[in-house]
């Protein structure tokens, strides 16, 4: 199958200027084309640059202004842009929808077509995201590459906190998980992101923006050798806190290898142990939160 190549785009926009974030963005997708990449991955809400909805009505009336349609020239520029390049693109923005925006994620293959479209199910319900529509699904979907065609899947920044979002990525068949993010990745949440990846036996790459200090990555989920002899560092891409496009590299024949081979992921689950874990009951203490929305 060959290697696959994906390109963390790590840069600010600007705000809600959505013009010049469609500008910075299509170069930022050049820039990964002249790379080499196979797919551009942008950070949280890039058409809007992750710039939080104000608390007034009228704020937030306008700042909805901005959400889009399937069929608006901003997006469709992408879709052409990777027609062109021959090369898939991964791009965020706010989705107009009944009631309330949603903040989602649309996967563009190297043809210019949709293949996926995700809506973040985890909104940060503490913050301005408790005014969006939430998610309620984890698509998979195949991306035809040069390579063939690769299970594909996404899950937006609060979505990495929660092990179930990327289990259910896995359960639906995905080999690698897409990850836009707008929030400062500590340690904790790297080696949480890492384990996202080696308890799936996936590939994991996150696109995060340097205003929340950066450090964009991947890991390919192979936590041991080829040969199963010794443990093996699976990070194949790990940006630094500035501007800048990380490549992370994944091997495809190798990945598919492991997963037939390792006791992870869903081969040695127990599922009709986890029935509390779907539970639709309300949360107890301690957990209780004000804006939690089940």
């Amino acid at each position: 199958m060959g290697t696959l190549s994906v390109a963390l785009v790590q840069a600010d926009g600007c705000g809600t200027d959505t013009g010049a974030n469609l500008r910075r963005g299509l170069a930022a997708c050049r820039t990964a084309a002249d790379l080499g990449a196979d797919l551009a991955l942008f950070p949280e809400l890039w058409q809007v640059a992750y710039a939080g909805c104000p608390a007034s009505p009228a704020g937030r009336r306008h700042w909805a202004g901005h959400a889009i349609d399937p069929g608006d020239p901003w997006l469709q520029a992408f879709r052409d842009l990777a027609r062109r390049a021959g090369k898939a693109i991964a791009i965020t923005y706010l989705q107009r929808w009944p009631g309330a925006p949603r903040n989602v994620a649309t996967v563009i293959d190297r043809h210019g077509r949709d293949v996926l479209t995700y809506a973040k199910v985890h909104t940060c319900d503490w913050v301005f995201e408790r005014w969006l529509t939430p998610g309620d699904d984890f698509a998979v979907a195949a991306l035809d590459t040069r390579h063939g065609p690769v299970r594909v899947g996404v899950m937006i920044c609060f979505d990495r906190e929660f092990p179930e979002s990327a289990r259910a990525l896995m359960l639906g068949g995905a080999e690698i998980i897409l990850t836009p993010n707008a929030c400062p990745l500590t340690d904790d949440r790297l080696g949480q992101f890492r384990a996202r990846a080696f308890e799936n036996m996936l590939a994991a790459a996150m696109a995060n923006y340097p205003r929340f200090g950066g450090r964009s990555c991947a890991s390919d989920g192979m936590a041991v050798t080829p040969d199963g002899s010794s443990p093996r560092d699976h990070c194949v891409a790990a940006a630094g806190p500035g501007e800048e496009i990380a490549l992370a590299r994944i091997d495809l024949d190798a990945l598919r290898s492991y997963r037939q081979a390792g006791p992870l992921a869903d081969a040695y689950r127990k599922p009709r142990s986890y029935a509390r874990i779907a539970a639709t009951s309300p949360p107890r203490p301690p957990f209780l939160r004000p804006r939690s929305r089940r």
